[in-house]
């Protein structure tokens, strides 16, 4: 089952479980505009292809409810639009 991470890598946009945002094959997760604007849908941890995540039905998220995890990664092309990590 997805991870449904809450926001992108990134930038830090916090992402809702059924907000447009983009996966490789090992969830690593980005906003729309990350996704195709600086990494022109090519993950930049692993290579792999960014693809829409899935959307989990309301009543599924209820029970199986999405990750509260925030995951963030320093690409050069963040840092220069978003600052330094903190």
């Amino acid at each position: 089952m997805l991870e449904l991470r809450p926001n992108c890598e990134c930038c830090d946009r916090d992402l809702a479980p059924d907000a447009a945002a983009f996966i490789c094959s090992f969830e690593c997760t980005f906003c729309e505009s990350c996704s195709r604007e600086r990494f022109g849908g090519v993950c930049p941890n692993c290579g792999g292809e960014l693809v829409r995540r899935p959307i989990r039905p309301s009543a599924a998220l209820a029970r199986f409810p999405a990750s509260a995890k925030r995951v963030r990664r320093d690409h050069d092309q963040c840092a220069a639009a978003v600052g330094p990590l903190a």
